[in-house]
């Protein structure tokens, strides 16, 4: 029960979750977005075992872009019509108003909800696999990207050893942020240059083995959708459902 999510087949979670995050575009009240964003933590709560110090530490640009948004949204409203029900400072805060700002603020806790239960849920190899078998994603562009993805992780470690070589040879010693910042096309270029090469030697790698780029009739980790993405996908929908309906009982 607690690794549904993450045993839930990628490409239909991809794209359960973006027929969410695009139906709530259409929607401009407070209480879409925000019943949204309490079901997805719930649905977490139960069917995830996310590290939830990790949702946290990512939630929290997100809470401060959500309230930034509400706050400016509150100030610089253009349509200020309607009963003032608070008033803040000597600014008066209309109902129009405030919906406005609930509603710009709690649709980018939704989306952020949304966006890291599938980024903490899902295996970024396993998801373009799945693209690839599910929705017929050109082999060519899947590689490459799995590929740049595998290339991440050895780009950091490269960056790091020839950051600590510049310190050894007395090349970082300047205090001044600028000339740290001046200095780091010194590190960055050889790590273009490493880039070219390691791409170059996995481009010969993939010609060697017989990768043509042409869509594959068998794989070695097969992706299929079963019983379990259908309950998934059928939850996510009734909670998009439930959702929408509210705007109609609570306006």
């Amino acid at each position: 029960m607690k690794s549904a999510l993450h045993n839930m087949n990628p490409a239909a979670k991809f794209i359960v979750i973006t027929i969410c995050m695009l139906t709530m575009a259409f929607f401009f009240n407070p209480w879409t977005p925000l019943l949204m964003w309490i079901g997805v933590l719930f649905i977490q709560l139960l069917f995830s075992r996310i590290d939830w110090k990790l949702w946290i530490l990512f939630m929290i640009p997100f809470f401060i872009m959500a309230f930034g948004y509400f706050w400016t949204t509150l100030v610089f409203a253009e349509d200020k019509s309607g009963p003032v029900v608070l008033s803040i400072w000597s600014i008066n805060i209309t109902e129009i108003q405030l919906n406005h700002a609930l509603s710009i603020s709690f649709r980018v806790l939704a989306f952020s909800g949304l966006s890291l239960l599938f980024a903490l849920t899902t295996n970024p190899v396993s998801f373009i696999l799945s693209l690839m078998q599910q929705l017929k994603l050109s082999p060519k562009i899947a590689y490459s990207i799995l590929v740049g993805y595998q290339f991440l992780p050895v780009l950091k470690d490269e960056f790091v050893q020839i950051q600590q070589a510049h310190r050894l040879r007395g090349a970082m010693q300047a205090k001044s942020v600028f000339h740290r910042l001046f200095h780091m096309r010194k590190i960055l270029l050889p790590m273009l240059a490493g880039a070219v090469r390691k791409a170059e030697r996995a481009a010969f790698a993939m010609e060697a083995r017989g990768f043509t780029g042409e869509k594959r009739k068998s794989f070695y980790k097969v992706f299929s959708v079963c019983r379990l993405d259908g309950y998934l996908v059928s939850l996510f929908m009734l909670l998009l459902v439930v959702s929408c309906m509210s705007a109609l009982y609570m306006n």
